[in-house]
């Protein structure tokens, strides 16, 4: 249940402000169709952080070690100095859905965008780290879901409601402190 909570936990925040939940905000104001857009999401996602789970998971069964663990630790601290960085939108051309339709356009946009993004690459190191790829890719999921299907239903008016300044120091914060415990974790401190 670990792997589940974590995972849940450190996406959901860390996609607070993401240029995937601007993405979301973006479509849901051009469409005005949630329920499409909330399944393209879902799929996307899915398919996306389940891959990356399992990269990391794989990863880490080759890469074995204490040098890995500290590797491991370190992005964690590293996604926490990201976490601090806005994200704007890349390209906010979301009018024309051509006939694709709302349902496609969206799962191939998040599927993209979410490439290389700091979710997906927590997600990898989430796999490395608990190896539990269907726990990892749910709770990541999950974390999206939850961060994204207000943003859908609220549009702009989600970006409002909370400074997304606090979002993003909240989100360091839950990754600076995984990264020092699983350093702490490397000294013997905890056991």
């Amino acid at each position: 249940m670990e792997s589940l909570l974590v995972s849940t936990l450190v996406v959901a925040v860390a996609e607070i402000g993401d240029k995937t939940q601007l993405l979301a905000i973006i479509l849901a104001t051009r469409f005005k169709k949630p329920i499409p857009i909330i399944l393209g999401i879902l799929v996307a996602t899915l398919l996306n952080h389940a891959l990356a789970a399992l990269a990391g998971s794989l990863v880490a069964q080759y890469l074995q070690g204490a040098w890995f663990q500290w590797l491991i630790a370190l992005s964690f601290i590293a996604m926490a100095a990201w976490a601090l960085i806005p994200d704007k939108a890349d390209d906010e051309d979301g009018g024309a859905v051509g006939r694709y339709g709302v349902f496609l356009t969206t799962a191939v946009a998040f599927f993209l965008v979410e490439m290389g993004d700091k979710t997906q690459i927590a997600t990898v190191a989430l796999g490395a780290q608990f190896h539990n790829v269907p726990l990892v890719a749910a709770g990541t999921t999950l974390g999206m879901m939850l961060a994204n299907v207000p943003a859908v239903y609220l549009g702009e008016a989600a970006t409002k409601i909370v400074p997304l300044k606090y979002v993003r120091i909240g989100a360091a914060l839950i990754f600076l402190a995984l990264g020092l415990w699983g350093i702490a974790t490397l000294l013997g401190l905890f056991k």
